[in-house]
């Protein structure tokens, strides 16, 4: 049994075989339509949610199983019954756990002692399924990942980390772009290194814009993550400069944006980027649902 807690336990073949799987999904939907007939899947959320939540439920649906929504009103994990018995209580009844949780300890944990697959759909640490479908995304435009120049520019964070070590599997070139003090983990920028020396991919950490001129994409996010609480007017000051904005795509090149959502419009991104020609950002997300079908039939079909 495997689970999908983040990409670094994934070689490049199965990371492709399961991007192969998602563009056939999309393509094709009524071959899929009862992948999952008579199987259930119990999505926890500990943080708020619109397209994890969404994408998981329909497409749960879509490949024809049945979807259970459980929220922290329920009980936190942890508190109102261990970690532990969540999940061996679970595994007696589902096919499969997906978890969006605060503490990647927590996904850790509920591993040992699931005896069904478990899918990291947000931690602190890793974002893997977003960064599945960005990798989906991508590849829809540019035949060969591994000539792809992706620069990631802002804080440096989950979605981050799960970029560098896809990209680095895949060997794709990612440039993460963070001003000072806000770059990614250093344990997760050495492990994705390690993995890039393998692939050939190029890994690199720099707080200037001007390492990222001539590049294929430009990725962004929100500048505070979710559950800091730090207004957006305190570190304006620090990001504005690396806003996504046209004069970014004119100076650098680049043709294609993502931004994984919420956004916040005229601060990390102008809505006339977000809106323009050069936006994926539409497609990124129905990608989620497409890229996560195919991550479910993975680990519940084999």
């Amino acid at each position: 049994m495997q689970h999908l807690l983040s990409l670094k336990d994934y070689s490049k073949e199965q990371i492709e075989q399961i991007l192969e799987l998602a563009k056939d999904v999309k393509a094709n939907p009524a071959k899929y339509a009862d992948a999952l007939k008579g199987q259930s899947v119990v999505t926890l959320f500990e943080k708020p949610s619109l397209r994890t939540r969404v994408t998981f439920d329909i497409g749960v649906n879509k490949l024809g199983g049945h979807a259970v929504y459980l929220d922290s009103q329920n009980g936190a994990m942890g508190k109102r019954e261990t970690v532990q018995d969540f999940a061996a209580n679970l595994s007696r009844w589902c096919d499969a756990i997906v978890a969006r949780v605060y503490d990647h300890q927590t996904l850790v944990e509920m591993t040992e002692h699931a005896t069904v697959p478990v899918i990291n759909s947000l931690c602190n640490l890793y974002h893997p399924c977003q960064a599945l479908a960005d990798f989906l995304t991508i590849s829809e435009h540019f035949d060969d990942l591994s000539k792809v120049h992706l620069a990631y520019v802002g804080d440096g964070n989950n979605v981050t980390n799960s970029l560098l070590l896809g990209g680095a599997i895949l060997g794709t070139t990612v440039t993460a772009v963070s001003p000072r003090g806000h770059n990614v983990d250093a344990q997760i920028l050495k492990e994705a290194e390690a993995l890039a020396a393998v692939s050939g991919a190029k890994i690199r950490v720099t707080d200037s814009l001007d390492d990222i001129e001539g590049v294929d994409v430009i990725y962004t996010d929100t500048w505070v993550s979710m559950g800091d609480n730090t207004p957006l007017e305190q570190v304006k000051e620090i990001y504005m400069p690396y806003q996504i904005n046209q004069a970014l795509l004119d100076k650098t090149g680049a043709t294609k944006v993502l931004h994984c959502q919420p956004a916040h419009r005229e601060w990390e991104i102008t809505s006339e980027v977000m809106d323009g020609p050069a936006s994926l950002i539409l497609d990124q997300a129905e990608n989620r649902m497409h890229a996560q079908n195919a991550v479910l039939l993975t680990l519940m079909k084999g």
